[in-house]
Formats: structure tokens, sequence, C-alpha cells
């Protein structure tokens, strides 16, 4: 099991977060995604169709957030785009996307 990252990324600081105030999670029941197991794919589905569903896990990715479905993502989802892809900056990833090939 990991350890918990318990520092912010410095990288991206507060102002960054500007984001969360337009999550779609934030009208609902935050225990809801906070589930184990199988409940955590029921759980996922509430972030499908989120205006920040990029941020949020690049966010999560980037400081190593451990409970809960952050950018549709499960725990386990996300514990293995960690180990697959070491030292990658996900919020630089997802919010700025390679340029089109040709």
């Amino acid at each position: 099991m990991s350890k918990p990252n318990r520092r912010h990324d410095l990288a991206h600081p507060a102002a960054d977060l500007g984001w969360i105030t337009r999550a779609q999670c934030r009208e609902g029941d935050p225990d809801q995604l906070f589930v184990t197991g199988a409940a955590q794919r029921k759980a996922a589905a509430l972030c499908r169709h989120c205006p920040v569903l990029m941020e949020c896990g690049a966010y999560a990715l980037d400081n190593r957030v451990e409970f809960g479905i952050w950018g549709g993502m499960t725990e386990r989802q996300r514990r293995a785009l960690l180990a697959a892809n070491p030292g990658v900056r996900w919020f630089e990833r997802f919010t700025n996307p390679p340029p089109p090939v040709g």
C-alpha cells in the first residue's frame, strides 16, 4: 500500500483550484464519492458529464489522493495509472494536450 502524500502540489498553487467551484459533485452528497468495492463504479458514473472531469482527475493524481472517486477514477484506477506512469505531471498532460499530428 502506498503512503498518502500529505503535501499539496506546489507547482500548481491554490489559484489553479478554481475548477472546484464548477464541479458537478458539489451539488450532491460527498459521501457518495467515498465508497468501497463495487459501489465505486456507480459513484464514478456521477462524474461522466462533469465539466471539470480532467482537472479533478489531474489534481488527484498529482497530489496522490488515495481515497474516493476523483475525475471519474476509482482508487484502483488511479494507483494503476501512477504505477504505470511515474513522474508524469498529470495537470499538464490533461490540461495541455499535445498538438494534432499532421
